[in-house]
């Protein structure tokens, strides 16, 4: 069976809802956002769905859409209960990118639970590119109006103690041709999870591939890494292109896809949603290569890109997976959420007579000095 096939018979059978008995909490429709049909988000999304739709008799419709916006609007709309989203839902707690405008700002937004997966950063073995350091003067590609790739790159340098003006970061206008870059001989590294396919090809071509070591014992690393984005974690990768389990690599791990709600969704409704997650686990751990890690151990837990609902942590303390770290991180993630809301209410006001681009710097220097008072 193809990818496109499973994705499309289990999105058929999302909406169908086949099983057997309603789960006591749990909506008996749901509506869920996700990145668009065929994105590994989807599939996922799709695959999640048949089994509640199994298990529990559950009808979901899942809502794809290409952009940020697309999956967070009906979410704070009320349209949609749940969305499937990646590092946009930092940005939209944080008030940054897209959601720095003034009818945006730090959304309340939190966490039901979200998967590991890996990120890092290829490059052509005849570039001669060992290390983060060695980054110093090569071309690194960069894709143009993608902050959730670029701040995940800026970040890996800012481990290796670099900044972007350090190296020669090249701009792409999409994806595909940063990835694709690397093959042709227009950059010598890029920053992407393992399983693009132009990786693959960069592994048979003349050029070759090697993926730069991410130190898992670096803490000064991992310390400069995480003031860029408070989201990362070390992981060592053996699925993707060039890995295998007797060659593994060190590399970041981020959430994705991250199971998103408003804070005020109720408590028991979103504790229902992770225990029918965890329970019908063995429904789909095997739907696509990478959703066996979704198992509750490895996805309900910190660090995350926003803070856990209380249902999560509630589920998660009875299954003696939440300890006294996590409830402290949690805690820590949510006093800095409410911190960046309150400075956004006060930089409205002091704004209201500035354009655009002026309320955009007052904004940065506002959410600057929370975050400065917070480390």
């Amino acid at each position: 069976m193809t990818p496109k096939t499973l994705t499309a018979g289990l999105l058929a059978a999302s909406l169908i809802g086949l099983g057997s008995a309603q789960a006591e909490g749990l909506p008996d429709t749901m509506t869920w956002t996700a990145y668009d049909v065929g994105s590994q988000g989807h599939s996922e999304a799709s695959a999640i769905a048949d089994a509640f739709g199994r298990a529990h008799n559950t009808r979901i419709r899942i809502q794809p859409a290409g952009s940020a916006i697309g999956r967070l609007q009906p979410l704070l709309s009320g349209r949609a209960d749940y969305a499937y989203l990646a590092t946009e839902s930092f940005f939209a707690s944080e008030g940054t990118y897209d959601f720095a405008e003034r009818r945006w700002g730090p959304q309340d937004l939190r966490a039901v639970a979200g998967r590991p997966s890996t990120f890092g950063v290829p490059t052509a073995a005849d570039a001669n590119i060992h290390s983060l350091e060695d980054l110093r003067g090569k071309r690194v590609a960069y894709v143009a109006g993608n902050p959730s790739v670029n701040v995940k790159c800026d970040a890996i340098l800012a481990f290796g103690g670099l900044t972007r003006d350090d190296v020669d970061a090249v701009m792409f206008p999409a994806h595909g041709a940063a990835m694709s870059s690397l093959v042709q001989n227009r950059a010598d590294a890029a920053c992407t999870t393992t399983t693009a396919s132009q990786l693959y090809e960069l592994e048979e071509s003349s050029r070759g591939l090697r993926w730069v070591d991410i130190p898992a014992d670096n803490e000064e690393g991992w310390e400069r890494m995480n003031r860029v984005a408070p989201v990362f974690q070390p992981f060592q990768e053996t699925i993707g292109a060039g890995l295998s389990a007797e060659n593994p690599a060190n590399m970041l791990a981020y959430r994705y896809p991250i199971i998103v709600s408003l804070a005020d969704r109720s408590d028991d409704e979103v504790y229902a949603f992770v225990k029918a997650l965890d329970e019908t686990y063995d429904l789909y751990k095997d739907a696509t290569s990478a959703i066996h890690r979704w198992a509750i151990e490895d996805a309900g837990v910190p660090p995350i890109d926003i803070p856990f609902h209380p249902g999560a942590v509630r589920y998660l303390e009875e299954k003696g997976i939440w300890d006294d770290e996590m409830q402290a991180w949690n805690e820590a993630r949510l006093a800095r959420l409410e911190a960046l809301k309150a400075a956004w209410e006060q930089a409205i006001v002091e704004g209201e007579s500035l354009d655009d681009a002026a309320f955009a710097e007052l904004w940065e220097e506002r959410r600057q000095a929370v975050l400065a008072e917070r480390s």
